[in-house]
């Protein structure tokens, strides 16, 4: 059987394309979930990109939840929110292998994407590994190891990318509420959390800003659709698999030390004195002392927080009306044998801040520590006692 010219050519043609096409690198993509771990820096979970090139069995894992613990100033760093992350990368034996030994499950969605799309990905994936770009400041709430990710697929998918809206919840949920779900667990984690950030996080987040936790957005990779080549709209994910499980984690116990008790105790212990003070015309300035000292130190760290450092969820944080750094100076100013005339002003001041700041809980303009509220009642009832009889009686050291 004779070919013709253009048969041949035709055939040559196709020959070369079927060549060209098999050459050509294929991925497999997924998302990796991990469960939280136990220290605080893990207990939110954990997210990285998987990719698997078919043809010479390269199986790599993008993380963008690295940093380096050798950092000059490391701590003064992650403080100030001046401590880059980075995108790194490693083998998925190793990755796996680490996270065995953690004891922390692992999911993977395998993505139902094109080849260009992944292809488009991988090489976004190795630009942002120069040297020059790996670096990112990392904010919790709004760019982290999981956003990242996120934002990379919305960059390689671009418009074929669609994200579907959850059931509507019973509840909305304030970014707060988001975090709690993971700390409440560890009391202190909860209470130093509360503490540091500020009614910023006490908005309500959208589906879509849930996703900065590793759980949230593997949901909604699972909701998700992407418009693949000529078949149409399909689901994002084709394939989910488990690839560690453990038994969860038994919850941590509380103990006796803990906020709730302490502060309790601490409200027993100054409503007993100011009972004791009353009855002997006594004020016991050393216990004021020690309790406003240590408010004043609080409201340092809460007042840097707020307007020395670039945390965005540090700001507006209205725990500074209870825990004011003006409570440091009034600490000492209450061992002076002779009062200054503002004692008194300052006390009424502390007062109503104290009182502002029950009324701005009861308002929702920023949610606090239940812990807290014993605390509270020991500040109006010191300040309010001191008010009206530190004029009355003779101060001291001892009261």
């Amino acid at each position: 059987m004779k070919l013709n010219s253009k048969a041949f050519v035709l055939f040559l043609s196709l020959f070369f394309c079927l060549g060209s096409v098999a050459q050509a690198q294929v991925y497999r993509v997924s998302l990796l979930t991990c469960e939280p771990g136990e220290e605080l820096y893990s207990a939110f979970g954990h997210s990285a990109i998987r990719i698997m090139d078919i043809g010479s069995g390269r199986d790599m894992v993008f993380n963008y939840g690295t940093f380096d613990f050798d950092t000059p100033f490391f701590l003064y760093k992650f403080a100030r929110r001046t401590l880059d992350y980075q995108l790194s990368v490693t083998t998925y034996a190793r990755f796996i292998q680490a996270y065995n030994a953690e004891q922390r499950g692992v999911t993977e969605q395998v993505l139902d994407i094109s080849g260009e799309q992944a292809r488009y990905l991988v090489e976004f994936l190795e630009v942002n590994l120069l040297p020059e770009r790996r670096y990112y400041r990392y904010d919790f709430f709004f760019d982290n190891c999981a956003t990242r990710i996120r934002d990379a697929f919305e960059l390689a998918l671009g418009d074929d990318l669609i994200w579907a809206e959850p059931e509507p919840a019973d509840e909305p949920k304030t970014f707060r509420n988001l975090i709690d779900e993971y700390i409440l667990s560890s009391v202190w984690a909860d209470f130093g959390i509360d503490l540091a950030l500020g009614s910023v996080i006490d908005e309500e987040a959208s589906a879509y800003e849930a996703q900065f936790l590793p759980d949230y957005m593997q949901e909604a990779f699972a909701r998700a659709e992407v418009q693949r080549d000529i078949r149409g709209i399909r689901p994002l994910v084709k394939e989910t698999n488990i690839i560690l499980d453990f038994p969860p984690a038994q919850p941590k116990s509380w103990g006796l030390f803990n906020p709730y008790v302490l502060l309790w105790l601490l409200a027993i212990l100054f409503g007993t004195i100011t009972y004791l003070g009353y009855r002997r015309k006594r004020l016991y300035i050393g216990f004021d002392f020690g309790l406003f000292s240590i408010l004043g130190l609080l409201g340092i760290v809460i007042f840097l927080l707020w307007f020395a450092t670039d945390h965005i969820a540090t700001k507006m944080n209205w725990n500074i009306l209870w825990a004011f750094p003006g409570h440091l100076v009034l600490a000492f100013a209450l061992l002076s044998k002779n009062l200054k005339s503002w004692v008194r002003k300052y006390l009424l001041f502390a007062l109503i801040a104290a009182d502002a700041a029950v009324v701005f809980w009861i308002f929702g303009w920023q949610s606090f520590h239940p812990s807290i509220v014993p605390l509270l009642l020991v500040i109006i009832l010191r300040t309010n006692y001191l008010y009206y009889n530190i004029g009355k009686y003779k101060v001291s050291a001892k009261g």
